[in-house]
Order: C-alpha cells, then structure tokens, then sequence
C-alpha cells in the first residue's frame, strides 16, 4: 500500500468509525457485510476444519467447494450435507456459499458432468440455507475468445435457471471477462438467477477498470465479491481497496466479502488471514 492508499486508507477507516455507532457492528441485521474466506485458501477445498480456522481468524462464514477432485460427489451427498451443517454449528461459523471450483478443470464448457454438478448444486444450496454457488471459469474453462464454449455455457445456464430462480439460488459466474463480456453472458441467459461474481484481483490483472466495472454491473448483476491478491496481503498489492469500497457503497451492495489468496510467499495462512480479515473490517465496517 503506497502513501496515498494508506492515507485513503487511514481517512476512509477514521470516518467509518466516527460515522456509524458502536452498537451498530453488534446488531448482526445491521451489518452490511459479513466477511468469509474460500475453503481452499484456509485449508483444503472439502474440509471441514476450514470452520475451526475460520473461527480462529475471527471470520463470519467458510465459501464451500461442492465437490474436490478425489471426491466429485462430496457435498451432493446428504450425509456431507449434514456433516457440513453440524461442523459449522459447532465452529459458530456460518455456511458463507458455495463454489465449484472443479470446473476450472472439468470444464462446464465442454464436459457432460457438469451438467448435473451444477444442476445439483441449487439443491446443496438450498441444503445448506446459502443463496449464491460460485461458477469458475479459469484454466481449461477460460471463456475467453471461445465463442463455442461460451454458447454451450448460455444454453446450459439457460436450463438450470428456472431451478435456480424457483429456490431463491443465485449462480455466480467468475471468469477473465470483462464486465460487457460478462453481461453479455447475462442477457442471453435472461434470468435474475445468473449473475456476475466479481473477483477484484482477477479484474485488476486483466487490466480492467475495476472501479467503473463494479459501477457499471451494478447490485442487480453482481451476486458477489472475492477481495484477493496474488502473493499480497490484503492492502499491499495492486488492488486499491478503499476505490473498491467507493464502489460497493456507489452501487449499495451488501453482503457477503469473501477473501482469497492474500498470503505473501512463505508467510503462515494463519496469520496472514488474521491481517487480512482485521484489514477488511477496518474498511468494511
């Protein structure tokens, strides 16, 4: 964080507290945001301990993977299900959504499995009492210059949205995309039930306007926020999280913030998502 982010930094936090009563942090209907983190960046994708770490942390909530790659059924099971909701409990840590982070690999693009994945993935969903399933676009189903693969991807998307809209679930996409690219996506599905998860690290790489992307999906195309860095903590690397802030509050977001990554080179992921998640409510409070 350069001299002038940290003094936005500075000036952003002192007014926030200033600004908002104390009692207002302790009501959790009055809370705007609620901060969570992946349950491969604190631990193994599928583990359960990323509750305990979580709590550790001091977080509100784990993002769960749907399935791993030793285990493709894992969360589709219902006793996964169970064991999910009751490791949660036992933390007091939420269930803070769900992801697919298979598909980089496995391709809903291209492969017939992910098919039923994803058309699972609104019944775990609803399971687990969360709103939003995380779809990745990266690697092997990287949507950039396919044209092929993003038509397979709109009519698949188009099939399972009546179940998704029918049980309140919201399907994320998080891809390189640029944010026209991205509503693209979203208008030839159609449905409220398709929405963008936006990535600040992923955009800020690409070299897009971050700032003016999240103003321009707005809340109505945004179901959700990844705050990430490559190799950084949160507030020392390339994404300017006081502008990011600016432009939640611009579109009136609210809801949940869920870190990534954010762990300098040999540094402990303990520590470090202790700093980061002290970072985020600094900001986000």
């Amino acid at each position: 964080m350069n001299r002038r982010h940290l003094l936005q930094y500075s000036l952003s936090a002192g007014l926030a507290a200033l600004l908002q009563p104390a009692f207002s942090r302790v009501h959790a209907s009055e809370v705007r945001f609620r901060i969570g983190a992946c349950d491969w960046s604190i631990g193994p994708a599928g583990d359960r301990n990323a509750f305990k770490v979580a709590k550790q942390i001091g977080l509100d909530g784990v993002q769960v993977s749907l399935n791993t790659k030793t285990d493709y059924e894992h969360l589709r099971q219902p006793a996964m299900q169970r064991a999910c909701r009751e490791a949660a409990q036992q933390a007091g840590v939420a269930i803070g959504g769900l992801a697919i982070g298979l598909l980089n690999e496995i391709p809903y693009k291209s492969d017939a499995r992910t098919e039923a994945w994803v058309q699972d993935s609104v019944d775990v969903a609803k399971a687990l009492g969360v709103k939003t399933v995380l779809l990745a676009f990266f690697n092997n189903n990287d949507l950039r210059n396919d044209k092929e693969g993003v038509q397979v991807v709109v009519e698949r998307l188009k099939a399972v949205a009546p179940k998704a809209e029918k049980a309140g679930v919201v399907l994320g996409i998080e891809s390189w995309l640029s944010a026209p690219e991205h509503m693209a996506i979203l208008d030839a599905v159609g449905s409220p039930a398709v929405k963008v998860y936006y990535d600040v690290c992923n955009s800020s790489v690409m070299g897009y306007n971050v700032f003016q992307e999240i103003r321009d999906l707005g809340k109505e195309r945004i179901c959700e926020f990844h705050l990430k860095e490559n190799g950084h903590l949160l507030g020392k690397g390339q994404v300017d999280l006081v502008k990011v802030r600016q432009a939640i509050e611009a579109i009136g977001y609210e809801g949940w913030l869920q870190i990534e990554g954010a762990v300098p080179a040999g540094k402990p992921m303990l520590e470090s998502y202790q700093y980061n998640n002290k970072t985020v409510r600094s900001l986000f409070s």
